[in-house]
């Protein structure tokens, strides 16, 4: 039995008569502003987003990387402060238990040997990567920069939708949000003492140096890998290494000599510590990987291995991402920290269980379903919104390889006041705060809160038509505790 999670649609902001402490400022803005000058104030903002350049690809468009503006709402997402220690408590014991799950992976195995997870679930995981085994990383850390998202039900109810741990997205637009709504909004924001989030590049240098190899000498020299300017997040990757001051490389800006990794400058050849990497693990060493690989560094896993180089995150990392590991989240918890889960994971039926999947095949009319090991809102079926056709032709899918997917309930995400077309009016909304494990763990308080646009749309993901907004996390307004 799954637990019941609720139905009925929560809107953060409430009624004009019941309406939570820390979005009275923002309702009484609404009320007061005209239409007109919050349409002129939309409009401004896209013009600001299209003159700095923020943008993305959608690949799965006719022809290809298809450049499009990130949409973005202006009326910002607002958390209390109690509600987001609750949430700092909980991101930061999962994405602890979450380390300690892919060391003890690659490492002594333990999870696996007590019986809390079937072995074949991890080991045959497509993201498994044998060259990590007993490959020490600085600290034990493995997921350096975690992207979590959450889901908000009702008043008290906050759930974990899934784990990011390979290369998460979606910082930049968190930074340039906040900076948009306060050249937009100086008066409300200045009023609205709300938590910064600029500190996010500062926090994420010290994070990446913190944890530079066993054999480094001096002070750790770092630099951001990209795939280069097709890439769908290419905008975010030449943001954040500007934001850092580091260099932004591609795989030919790099080359391992005696197994420690250098960069081609004007100056000459100059020692890399740590790499940011934003390219996905088959590409990044052909002498280990996709041998075809135009993207990586020839040599780069073994400079690994000599513990001549950090790369962030860790290669396999990507084992936590899989959705049906997801659900031996709160287990690694306990068995990694011995402390309870203070937040809780979305009721889960996974496809490879026989009861599970005859229950999502009896049921798909009223659950979602997901691909494992997809991203970005693809491969999935949301149960209430197909055709019967479509969903036969999923249930095809799930029997001819049941291990390749998980089912959910159909949430009743909570919504937020959000500018339309037609006015102002309630979308579903989720959250991915950003954490970063180094020697210490921090976060920024706050996160990217990505909304869906369309009215009754639940799917946020900026790749299926959804947008953003600013979330702002408010000094000064206390009150009890969430659950």
């Amino acid at each position: 039995m799954q637990p019941e999670i609720a139905s009925a649609i929560f809107d953060e902001m409430g009624s004009a008569q019941a309406c939570p402490p820390q979005y009275r400022l923002i309702r009484d803005w609404l009320a007061s502003v005209p239409a007109g000058t919050l349409e002129l104030k939309q409009r401004e903002a896209e013009f600001i987003f299209r003159r700095t350049g923020i943008t993305f690809a959608v690949y799965s468009e006719a022809g290809g990387d298809t450049e499009r503006l990130i949409p973005f709402d202006i009326i910002p997402r607002i958390l209390a402060q109690a509600e987001w220690e609750f949430l700092s408590r909980g991101l930061m014991q999962r994405v602890k238990a979450l380390n300690a799950f892919i060391h003890d992976t690659y490492n002594a195995q333990e999870f696996i040997r007590a019986g809390k997870i079937p072995a074949e679930l991890v080991l045959h995981n497509p993201c498994f990567a044998v060259e990590m085994m007993q490959l020490q990383t600085t600290a034990n850390v493995y997921a350096h920069i975690s992207g979590i998202d959450i889901v908000r039900v009702g008043p008290e109810e906050f759930y974990v939708l899934e784990d990011n741990c390979r290369t998460p997205s979606g910082v930049s637009y968190m930074l340039e949000n906040r900076e948009v709504m306060m050249r937009l909004f100086p008066d409300i924001v200045g009023r609205a003492r709300i938590k910064p989030v600029s500190h996010y590049p500062e926090d994420l240098l010290e994070t990446l140096r913190s944890v530079a190899p066993r054999n480094c000498e001096g002070d750790p020299v770092v630099a951001l890998l990209t795939p280069g300017i097709f890439n769908s997040a290419y905008y975010e990757h030449s943001f954040l290494a500007d934001e850092m001051g580091i260099e932004l490389v591609e795989g030919p800006d790099l080359v391992v000599l005696d197994m420690i990794v250098y960069m081609r400058t004007t100056r000459g050849l100059q020692r890399v510590d740590v790499i940011y990497r934003r390219i996905d693990d088959p590409y990044f060493d052909p002498l280990v990987f996709l041998p075809d690989s135009m993207l990586g560094v020839p040599g780069l896993m073994a400079a690994y291995h000599a513990g001549n180089v950090t790369i962030a995150n860790a290669p396999g990392a990507g084992i936590a991402d899989n959705k049906a590991i997801y659900t031996f989240v709160p287990e690694m918890i306990r068995f990694f920290l011995g402390e309870e889960p203070v937040l809780r994971n979305v009721p889960t039926w996974r496809c490879d269980v026989q009861a599970d999947r005859a229950y999502v095949l009896e049921h798909l009319h009223e659950l979602v379903v997901k691909d494992v090991n997809g991203s970005g809102g693809y491969g999935m079926l949301v149960g209430p919104h197909a055709s019967k056709a479509e969903r036969e032709e999923f249930a095809g899918k799930i029997r001819a390889a049941p291990q390749r997917y998980i089912a959910q309930p159909t949430l009743a995400l909570s919504t937020c006041p959000t500018f339309t077309a037609n006015g102002v009016a309630p979308r579903h909304v989720d959250l991915r705060p950003f954490v970063l494990m180094g020697r210490d763990i921090r976060l920024v308080p706050g996160g990217l809160t990505r909304v869906a646009l369309q009215e009754g749309s639940l799917v946020v993901n900026s790749s299926q038509g959804g947008g953003t907004k600013d979330t702002w996390v408010l000094e000064d307004v206390m009150q009890g505790e969430a659950k």
